[in-house]
């Protein structure tokens, strides 16, 4: 068996992990020949791809990034590089060509809907999820938003000192796109005052009562706004936008909008600070590392048994594997009654 592995979507912690996972245990268990597909979907179009085998994964585990390189704007049903025209017929060309018997796509919901399509052609897919947004459908965790948590954390816990050494108000902007995952576990993980989330439109004013009340208790503020995140009646900020990219909105700077929204309410000095893709890069934590493997022998143990069209998932604490169908572009936002909303109001924290 021949089987090719793709990394598609923006990078983040764990991805080399599932690529040693699923190499290895394509191997091991089933003597399969196995070929990395470079930079994504891009990479069956410009026909670049690289051997693996047990010594080009040999010490990627706790490597960022991927050593497949990726690509967050490469569809080839709508190829930026020929105008938005359908060129699959052209990677399944290569796919042929190569003698693939299966793929293994790993990504986010545009990745798995790139695959799912490419599953209609006759190519046999498996895929993994990630994200370090956490909010692909059927699976309560992806790889990677453990590590992002980790950093939004590590952030507020400097950020307090600063606010607290000098009576601030901090708001920090977190990645997360249009759910608020990121924001709601790094926030609580960092023990903000205020978080603001994209399912949940704030109040400017709320903000200000929180930030205002602190103030008479000599008390600084913690903020922890999601990049999605809007005030009630208002609009997305978006940082821009790129008509070439399968998600064109690229979406930035709520974080100082807000601050300078919060100025003129407060008397505190109101300082903003914007993550961006600090979140992504790095090491992955432990948690990432072990979840990437499970998920990396998992989708080996799908091709092994011929189980297409399915992406693998982390169900409670089992694995456990869905059809693509049910996955490609769709989100999964914070439901209104999530135990974390509950706990943090309990805890005094203002969600806006």
């Amino acid at each position: 068996m021949h089987v090719g592995i793709l990394t598609g979507g923006g990078d983040c912690p764990g991805l080399n992990a599932v690529i040693r996972a699923v190499t290895l245990a394509l191997i091991n268990e089933c003597g399969a020949r196995v070929t990395g597909i470079r930079r994504g979907f891009l990479g069956l179009i410009e026909r670049d791809v690289q051997a693996l085998d047990r010594a080009a994964v040999a010490g990627i585990l706790a490597q960022g990034g991927t050593i497949l390189a990726t690509h967050n704007k490469c569809d080839p049903f709508h190829y930026f590089g020929a105008g938005g025209a359908d060129v699959s017929a052209r990677a399944m060309a290569f796919v042929r060509e190569l003698g693939l018997d299966a793929l293994v796509a790993i990504g986010g919901d545009g990745t798995m809907t790139i695959a799912h399509r490419f599953e209609a052609l006759g190519l046999p897919v498996v895929g993994v999820p990630k994200t370090i947004d956490n909010d692909l459908q059927h699976t309560d965790r992806t790889f990677g938003f453990d590590s992002a948590v980790a950093v939004v954390a590590e952030a507020l816990d400097r950020l307090e000192t600063t606010a607290r050494s000098h009576g601030r108000v901090m708001v920090l902007e977190t990645m997360g796109r249009y759910a608020g995952w990121i924001a709601l576990e790094g926030g609580m993980a960092g023990g903000a005052d205020v978080i603001l989330l994209p399912e949940l439109p704030y109040q400017l004013e709320a903000v200000a009562d929180v930030c205002r009340a602190r103030e008479v208790q000599g008390l600084c503020t913690l903020v922890c706004i999601a990049e999605g995140a809007k005030a009630e009646g208002g609009e997305l900020v978006v940082a821009q936008t790129l008509a070439d990219s399968p998600d064109p909105l690229r979406l930035g700077g709520v974080g100082a909008v807000l601050a300078h929204q919060l100025q003129p309410l407060v008397q505190s000095e109101v300082r903003a600070t914007l993550l961006g893709h600090v979140q992504r890069g790095g090491s992955p934590t432990p948690f990432d590392r072990v979840l990437a493997t499970r998920f990396g022998y998992a989708a080996a143990q799908l091709v092994e048994r011929r189980q297409w069209g399915r992406m693998v998932t982390l169900a409670g604490s089992d694995i456990a594997s869905v059809p693509l169908e049910a996955v490609a572009g769709r989100n999964r936002p914070v439901p209104a009654d999530h135990p974390l909303l509950a706990a943090a109001r309990g805890l005094g924290v203002s969600l806006g």
